[in-house]
């Protein structure tokens, strides 16, 4: 039996019948880590490697790990949620197939070689960490959602490095840091492929943005997707968004 620590408890992503520890005043997982587990594509193999950067308590391997018969390697810095992940991931009888390594991405490749990874995916703090940024007192919270620890342009750099030519990276991120996301990743070698913006309602600006990238592919070609709405106009979940929560009846 897992055993849980003061103030966590056991949620549940019913479309993928998993379950994961959870915690309001550490980390819990939000749609954006749901919407970037169902926007990656990882292939079946079993001989394959995906890596999932800022992975909190580990909910996007998680997610993702009936995608695939290969390896998923989570990284987290924070050694609290890496340990969340890591009973997450035997409470859902995954040891077998997932690790989590608890630590800065500067040191990656000491767990992780260079160039091994097919796909590499990222819900990292989307907030930049300036001066007049006004951060949540919860540490946890804090490093989680600010670039205190580490920065946008580093994780890129760290993802293309992961990657196989041809590998596939795939972020979630905030609109008004889009530019900024593709231009670091064409820096990089990831040319930009598919976009998709997500809505909180009908009318509503998008405040997420799914973005996928190739490593070493051709220039040019980004294709911008239909965009996913989570809420209707009555304030319930859409169709869509329903489905990847609860399944579809």
């Amino acid at each position: 039996m897992t055993s849980l620590k003061a103030d966590e408890r056991i949620d549940q992503l019913y479309s993928q019948d998993v379950q994961i520890i959870q915690s309001p005043s550490v980390f819990a997982f939000s749609l954006d880590a749901v919407l970037l587990a169902d926007f990656a594509t990882l292939p079946v193999r079993a001989k394959s490697l995906t890596v999932d950067l800022c992975a909190g308590n580990g909910a996007v391997g998680l997610f993702m790990s009936g995608k695939t018969h290969g390896q998923i390697a989570e990284v987290e810095l924070q050694p609290r949620l890496a340990d969340m992940a890591r009973r997450s991931v035997t409470l859902n009888g995954l040891d077998d197939q997932m690790t989590v390594y608890e630590g800065d991405l500067a040191k990656v490749n000491d767990w992780i070689p260079k160039d091994s990874a097919d796909v590499v995916t990222c819900n990292p703090p989307y907030f930049a960490d300036l001066p007049d940024s006004q951060k949540n007192p919860n540490q946890y919270l804090a490093i989680a959602r600010h670039e205190i620890t580490t920065n946008l342009a580093t994780i890129v750099a760290t993802t293309s490095g992961l990657l196989k030519m041809n590998g596939k990276a795939y972020f979630v991120h905030r609109p008004d840091r889009f530019l900024e996301l593709t231009q670091l990743m064409t820096a990089n070698r990831l040319a930009p492929k598919r976009v998709r913006l997500v809505h909180p309602k009908p009318g509503k600006e998008a405040n997420m943005v799914l973005v996928e990238a190739i490593k070493d592919g051709r220039p040019g070609g980004m294709r911008f997707l239909a965009p996913l709405t989570v809420y209707n106009q009555q304030g319930d979940y859409s169709s869509e968004v329903e489905a990847l929560l609860y399944g579809r009846h």
